[in-house]
């Protein structure tokens, strides 16, 4: 133990003591109040009114004005047990657009098609120490949703028929397991593909080092009803931050992915995934420049079907499917908060270049220019505006422009 051989260092230690104490009961009685919150009882309800129009090369122009709205109740947590169920209802305001499942074929795709139809119903369990298992349908998003997501984007999320058991009990691993039975897509009940049943597992472990956040995964898809999309993905991420000055941090992302085909899938095929990202953050300012490059062999490109695909690839949303040649993909990035905006809590601006490329660089697929702002007005409020603007290598990919507006709200 170090010996105070001074008042002045008896002083220091003493203070140091008391604000390390009382940070850390801070801290435990913050945790503490978040795990009372989430234990206690509660209506779920957010909504969301958006106007999406899409301009795109060879189609009519596009608008939808869509309103989604989600109802549902949790209870309290009881012997270690706590029920969740909710609703979800679509409606379309203004249709001039293919919903995929009526069209009509002359307008773009906009996927929010008119559904009502229950979005989860599962039952958690936290018996075992720092453990929940989830059994039921579910919202299931990890790490960064590149490759398991819940699409939240679209007005219908993606969610799971599913058992999630996610752990902390061998600290400092963290560990997460799901069994996907059902995975209900964006597009509705009444789409021929709005459904696809599953015999999938999902792996994910990660634990924190000196340079980052290390996730190592798994995740093995098999589709009865869609086996083209089954495949055996094993990859590692690495995701971090540290100051380089006091008014400049440095972050990274390096991460690199196989995978191969599984289950169903007719074809025989190993392909690979690589992510170099990296960039700095000055205050309000962050900047990243990202190489994402999704491999090809003989025709069968990496594909992430349960992704949230939307945040990757540009926001124009056209290569929700990796072409067969691959895709590269070099984007620069740019981002603003104004955290006391003259109105609302907190605004983030948002803009970001993209340039396209089949996987070995040598055919061009076009480029996109992306911008967004969004105005957090209180804890219930929020409004968006966002734009993309795809300029593609014709006849092969179509020019499009794509503008939204939305209004959400939440308690």
């Amino acid at each position: 133990m170090r010996r105070i051989t001074s008042p002045a260092a008896l002083a220091t230690f003493l203070v140091t003591t008391a604000v390390a104490t009382g940070a850390a009961a801070q801290t435990t009685q913050t945790a503490q109040t978040a795990q009372t919150a989430a234990d206690s009882a509660k209506v779920i309800f957010d909504s969301r009114v958006r106007y999406e129009s899409v301009d795109q090369d060879g189609l009519d122009r596009a608008s939808a004005l869509t309103v989604r709205a989600r109802l549902g109740w949790r209870s309290e947590r009881r012997a270690n047990l706590q029920f969740l169920i909710e609703g979800e209802a679509i409606g379309a305001l203004v249709d001039d657009y293919n919903d995929t499942i009526h069209g009509p074929a002359r307008y773009p795709v906009v996927a929010d098609p008119e559904t009502v139809e229950l979005n989860r119903l599962q039952l958690s369990w936290t018996g075992l120490p720092d453990t929940e298992v989830i059994l039921g349908r579910q919202r299931l998003v990890l790490d960064n949703a590149r490759f398991v997501g819940n699409v939240g984007f679209r007005q219908n999320e993606q969610t799971f028929d599913a058992v999630t058991v996610r752990t902390r009990a061998f600290k400092p691993v963290e560990a997460t397991y799901a069994y996907i039975d059902r995975v209900h897509r964006v597009f509705g009940d009444d789409s021929p593909v709005g459904e696809w049943r599953s015999d999938s597992h999902l792996l994910n472990l990660s634990v924190p080092t000196p340079i980052g956040k290390l996730t190592g995964y798994g995740y093995w898809l098999d589709f009865d009803n869609a086996p083209a999309q089954s495949s055996a993905t094993v990859g590692v991420r690495l995701a971090g931050s540290r100051p380089v000055s006091p008014a400049l941090t440095a972050h990274w992302t390096l991460e690199q992915a196989r995978q191969s085909d599984h289950g169903r899938n007719p074809v025989r095929f190993d392909v690979d995934y690589t992510l170099i990202s990296g960039g700095v953050s000055h205050g309000p300012f962050t900047a990243t420049l990202a190489h994402e490059r999704l491999g090809t062999d003989k025709g069968q490109a990496f594909q992430t079907p349960l992704a949230t695909l939307h945040v990757f690839q540009g926001w124009a949303d056209v290569f929700l499917t990796t072409p067969a040649a691959g895709l590269r993909d070099r984007s620069a990035t740019a981002a603003w908060t104004v955290r006391q905006p003259p109105v609302g809590r907190s605004a983030v601006l948002s803009l970001s270049a993209r340039e396209f490329h089949d996987a070995d660089g040598d055919i061009r697929y076009g480029r996109e220019f992306d911008a967004s702002a969004r105005l957090v007005v209180d804890a219930r409020w929020a409004v968006e505006a966002k734009v993309a603007r795809f300029d593609g290598a014709r006849p092969a990919f179509a020019d499009r422009t794509k503008v939204w507006v939305s209004l959400e709200h939440s308690f």
